[in-house]
């Protein structure tokens, strides 16, 4: 192992992620016991996003057999290397046309469909590779420039649009929140995110059921919000070495956490 993942993984990498595992399980159980919701209707996909190979392999031992990439690229060689295993892997960041061939052939799911462009690209490839894809729509809840995403007042008629792609199976909706210390502004992103998908449920035929949102810094919220997928890596893999590789310890506890 190198010297910087040495440090990120520790010379003990499986009681690491073990003991992490642990952790997030008890703030997963704590969650949904404040949302009065069963530990089973949160399912967790591990972001191993910068996690090498050997390490996912060490992650599969211990039970986790699906993972989350960001980047195709990256995605790939992980791929590859880890053939050997029975492992499901989904893309949950944005996803540029040129790279859906390469995504078709790995992913399971996709996390992040925003455009009738990419739908349709990925609509040819399936077809050709004679194969269907679970995705989620993604909406940009925080109004950020800097973050992809449908604005909400498009939820109604992209959605109704899916349609015309068979071969793309939608799931769900999926959200990033803002960035932000203020637990409130955090969770109306997610509020606002369940509010498209109910309104969806009552306006039309579709059923996109599934909510992706929280991520390790704001997961908890997201749980009370009603998440049925929370998209984890740090929490389990430690902090990255990038520079959006930090926990946001500040974030507050979610109010209702406070009587704990």
């Amino acid at each position: 192992m190198s010297q910087m993942n040495s440090a990120r993984f520790t010379d003990d990498p499986r009681s690491l992620l073990r003991a992490n595992l642990d952790e997030l399980e008890q703030r997963i159980n704590r969650a949904c016991m404040r949302a009065r919701r069963r530990r089973s209707e949160v399912r967790v996909l591990p972001v191993s996003k910068t996690v090498p190979a050997a390490i996912i392999r060490i992650a599969s031992e211990l039970g986790l057999c699906e993972f989350g990439e960001n980047k195709v690229h990256e995605a790939e060689s992980k791929v590859r290397d880890l053939a050997d295993l029975s492992l499901n892997w989904s893309v949950i960041g944005h996803l540029q046309t040129n790279k859906v061939k390469s995504m078709v052939k790995f992913a399971n799911e996709f996390h992040a469909l925003d455009t009738l462009r990419l739908a349709e690209a990925l609509q040819a490839r399936l077809s050709a590779e004679g194969r269907h894809l679970d995705v989620f729509v993604q909406f940009n809840t925080s109004g950020e420039v800097s973050k992809y995403g449908l604005p909400p007042n498009e939820v109604e008629d992209f959605v109704l649009r899916l349609s015309d792609y068979p071969a793309l199976v939608p799931r769900g909706l999926m959200t990033l929140a803002v960035l932000s210390g203020e637990a409130d502004k955090v969770r109306e992103c997610f509020k606002l995110l369940r509010g498209l998908r109910d309104a969806l449920r009552d306006r039309t035929s579709t059923r996109l059921d599934l909510l992706s949102m929280g991520m390790t810094s704001d997961f908890e919220i997201a749980i009370e919000e009603g998440a049925d997928v929370i998209r984890v890596g740090q929490a389990i893999f430690g902090p990255r070495p990038t520079k959006d590789g930090q926990y946001w310890p500040g974030l507050p506890l979610p109010t209702s956490a406070l009587s704990e």
